[in-house]
């Protein structure tokens, strides 16, 4: 008998995360059950008829067949995008997606004065995290804006801190510095950088790893003791491994919590 299929798609500002889980298998960890999983541009004015496009070339590709789409869970910081997401729901796969919003079960406590402000994203990864780690926790989310969101022991969304991402900060400085170029985000040769693009490099990764480290001894200082500490988004894996207070890197983290909000509703 083939397995059911979850189709899970994390719409951020900058990129698009969607990934096929197997409805059958065990969520242990973010990636058990993960068939496939894609990253690409998100585009605002992309319709439904071409996402499924899209999505039928990976399709293809990888060897799964639409038919096997059962569910579809959601997070957008993009609303137009969302209403796009539900047309291609109602027209290619035949299912009503579960979108993390007002209205959804997803069984975390949100202690911020207007829920309604928190992104869907955080929330899924303050479940995901959860749910693998316990709590007291710190999730870094490394995307177009850097977020900082805490979980505490019993379960319960605290609300963080959100500063810029690693890469608008870097269009930022290179677009009003005529002499400075744009670089690839690759750990250089020192932390006292030899050359104009070592130095925007020892910067970029040392100065974010910096940032990270001392915002997680802010938090952990406020919340009385240690707490775990997960990173995870585009840029994660660069940054984790000059981070001295990572504990943890997860690629799926968000999938993983859409997973688990997806399976709390149906």
């Amino acid at each position: 008998m083939t397995a059911p299929l979850l189709l899970a798609i994390d719409v951020g500002n900058t990129q698009t995360v969607i990934g096929v889980y197997d409805l059958d298998a065990a969520g242990v960890d973010a990636s058990d059950g993960l068939v496939e999983n894609w990253r690409v541009s998100t585009a605002h004015e992309r319709t439904a008829d071409e996402f499924a496009s899209l999505l039928g070339g990976f399709f293809r590709l990888s060897g799964i067949d639409i038919a096997r789409i059962e569910g579809m869970a959601v997070c957008s910081g993009v609303p137009r995008v969302q209403t796009m997401l539900r047309g291609f729901a109602e027209r290619y796969v035949d299912v009503d997606p579960v979108v993390i919003g007002p209205g959804v079960k997803t069984g975390m406590p949100i202690l911020y004065d207007n829920a309604r402000e928190v992104g869907a994203d955080r929330i899924a990864n303050a479940i995901a995290t959860y749910e693998l780690f316990g709590g007291p926790a710190v999730i870094v989310d490394f995307g177009t804006g850097n977020n900082f969101d805490i979980v505490s022991a019993d379960g319960e969304f605290m609300g963080g801190a959100i500063s810029p991402g690693i890469e608008i900060s870097m269009d930022a400085l290179t677009g009003r510095a005529a002499a400075l170029g744009s670089i690839e985000l690759v750990e250089p040769r020192n932390v006292i950088g030899k050359s104009t693009i070592e130095s925007l490099q020892s910067g970029a990764l040392y100065g974010f790893a910096a940032s990270v480290d001392g915002m997680v001894g802010r938090f952990q200082d406020e919340l009385g003791g240690e707490a775990v500490v997960v990173a995870t988004g585009g840029l994660a894996p660069v940054i984790a491994p000059v981070a001295s207070t990572i504990d943890h890197l997860e690629p799926h983290l968000t999938l993983h919590g859409l997973r688990i909000v997806h399976g709390r509703n149906t």
